[in-house]
């Protein structure tokens, strides 16, 4: 198996999150034993954000830091742990609200693929950045 960053980097999916988490040196951090939990927006969920923000972010690593924060919660919480609790606090230290209800969301994201093992944790794909607040 591989870790989250491998996944992340196989993935076509992925290449604004990879180019984002390469930027704000979090890779180390994702490479490590973890556990962690990550809600990964995939490359359309990034062209949703305004025109330019993908921009000004890369020019601002905190700000950056502290959104991809946001998607990484401690722990390796499958589908049906995060139904249970409802809301987990990120890495960030905001919380974020679980919603399985009606399919799976990730406060205002839908899940569209859930429970991807990797040797540090698990990914669940999502549609939309989250962002605080």
């Amino acid at each position: 198996m591989a870790d989250i960053v491998d996944i992340a980097v196989s993935n076509d999916a992925f290449k604004t999150l990879v180019a984002a988490v390469q930027a704000a040196g979090l890779v180390e951090t994702l490479k490590s034993p973890g556990p962690f939990t990550v809600f990964a927006p995939t490359d359309e969920a990034f062209a949703k954000l305004p025109p330019g923000t993908i921009t000004t972010l890369l020019q601002n690593i905190p700000q950056l830091a502290r959104i991809l924060t946001y998607h990484v919660v401690p722990g390796k919480l499958t589908k049906a742990e995060l139904a249970k609790l409802g809301t987990v606090t990120s890495v960030e230290g905001s919380p974020i609200k679980i919603n399985c209800d009606h399919g799976f969301e990730v406060k205002n994201a839908t899940v569209l693929a859930a429970d991807i093992d990797a040797d540090n944790g698990v990914i669940h794909v999502i549609d939309t950045v989250i962002l605080m607040g």
